[in-house]
């Protein structure tokens, strides 16, 4: 997918916009700066939330009339929601394929009007809709953002830590690739304060809501004295100008040339890999010459080809923070499981395994192929321990059950694989059942295995593939966890 980038690239800059610039988002005290817009100033609150965002005019935070006032005196450009001519394209998401598109009369603007499919969880909006898009954006000042972390990075994250800062500041593409538990998040620490100080506006994108909602409080607790946004499906509208903005990939459709830096964190993460016009949105929410940064610790074939075409600087750590090995999963055959979870039975092997998590303590997880068997096991583990619980991608209460979970109120959770990664539990152990299924490909069992040791107290742990037949993924995935463990 990562092979088509300047396509994408291509379709964007058609659509780049014509901004104008304001000295200050709140300083009122210069009135000439707003004299091309017939000398009205523009309220704070208005300027700090559609600064970067592409929106409904219809469905804003704001009074409609309050909206139409400035669309009338020029502050905002009003677009279709779809371009129909010379051919069909989703101006929020860029997506033209045709098959996406749904054609209907339209009751409202009593014509044949068309919506696009690709983004229609970010409410549907149809040709005769239009969206608004802010003609100014603020001028860079330096920002007085504290900088609150102590912690001390080791030799190969400081390392990697300065070459993405370099990177980054010469707005070049960088690719950062760590194994899981390597510390990431705090290799990126240096380059995001970097780019705060001096005003610039960041973004750190991930394809999961799991890994925004680990990051969110992380953040709040280094990154102070400025506004930070966790933008995800569900979260809560907030009108302040977020310096720094954690947001899934989706939500980037909201967003256009926002952002002086793009961070994409789990950049080898379905849907993200395979959807173009998720690719699209990165390119479409930051500035022209803002440098985009990807963390993995999975990359692609493409990633890496592009990374090396395209002269991208990089990073690679093949050791966890705490200098320990990854764990190494273990195969254990569990024939037939299917069926012992139809007659309502947990199979043999698993249960053994779960019992001995109970009876030393450990929190664990189980992952699940499909969300029908996971649901199908729930009650028979609950049968054994009452805590235990399931969560998949449209559980409501999937953050409160994993919060449960690291808080030691729930002993285990079954999960589908929207956990195998942006979550840290101490010392928790992990099963995958079902793991001969294709949905766990290498690069999903590396990160599952991830889970696995990384607090510095519990550096080791189980991870155990119950499987119905050994397939090349699993091998792949062990094999290049040993590789890791061996690398200088």
């Amino acid at each position: 997918m990562y092979t088509r980038t300047s396509s994408i690239r291509k379709r964007y800059s058609l659509f780049k916009p014509t901004i104008s610039t304001f000295s200050n988002v709140s300083d009122k005290s210069n009135p000439s700066t707003y004299t091309r817009y017939s000398g009205l100033i523009p309220e704070p609150e208005i300027v700090n939330f559609f600064t970067g965002r592409i929106w409904s005019r219809n469905h804003t935070p704001f009074p409609r009339q309050k909206i139409d006032t400035y669309i009338n005196r020029g502050y905002f450009e009003t677009i279709p929601a779809v371009i129909t001519e010379p051919k069909l394209i989703c101006r929020r998401c860029l997506n033209e394929q045709s098959h996406k598109f749904v054609s209907f009369h339209c009751a409202k603007c009593q014509k044949l009007c068309h919506y696009c499919r690709h983004c229609i969880t970010m409410g549907r909006m149809c040709s005769c809709d239009e969206l608004i898009l802010w003609k100014t954006e603020t001028r860079k000042q330096k920002s007085r953002v504290q900088f609150a972390w102590s912690g001390k990075l080791t030799s190969q994250q400081e390392k990697a830590a300065n070459e993405l800062a370099h990177s980054i500041s010469r707005n070049r593409n960088h690719l950062l690739v760590a194994v899981c538990g390597a510390g990431k998040t705090e290799i990126l620490f240096t380059a995001i304060y970097d780019s705060l100080k001096a005003g610039k506006r960041v973004c750190v994108a991930t394809p999961r809501t799991d890994v925004v909602l680990e990051l969110y409080p992380r953040f709040q607790k280094v990154y102070q004295s400025i506004t930070i946004h966790a933008l995800y499906g569900g979260a809560e509208f907030n009108t302040q100008f977020a310096q720094l903005v954690l947001a899934t990939t989706h939500q980037l459709y909201r967003f256009e040339h926002a952002f002086d830096v793009m961070i994409v964190d789990e950049a080898d993460v379905f849907p993200y890999t395979y959807d173009e016009a998720l690719q699209c949105a990165v390119l479409k929410a930051k500035k022209t010459d803002a440098p985009i940064a990807f963390v993995t610790a999975t990359p692609s074939i493409e990633l890496l080809n592009q990374q090396k075409r395209e002269d991208w600087g990089c990073s690679f750590i093949a050791r966890r923070f705490h200098g320990q090995p990854l764990p190494v999963s273990r195969f254990q055959s569990l024939w037939n499981y299917e069926k012992a979870f139809q007659k309502n039975k947990i199979p043999q092997k698993l249960q053994t395994w779960v019992m001995h998590r109970l009876q030393q303590n450990e929190p664990f997880l189980i992952f699940f192929p499909t969300i029908e068997l996971m649901e199908q096991a729930t009650p028979l583990f609950q049968k054994i321990e009452s805590t235990i619980e399931s969560v998949h991608s449209e559980d409501p209460d999937r953050k409160e059950k994993v919060l449960e979970l690291r808080n030691k109120k729930r002993k285990g959770l079954l999960t589908t694989t929207i956990l195998e990664r942006g979550i840290t539990i101490k010392n928790v152990q992990v099963a995958v059942v079902g793991t001969e299924n294709p949905v766990f490909t290498s690069s999903a069992l590396i990160q599952i295995s991830g889970r696995v040791g990384r607090n510095v107290q519990y550096p080791n742990g189980d991870i155990v593939f119950f499987h119905h037949g050994i397939t090349m993924e699993m091998d792949r995935a062990r094999n290049k966890i040993l590789e890791m463990n061996i690398h200088e």
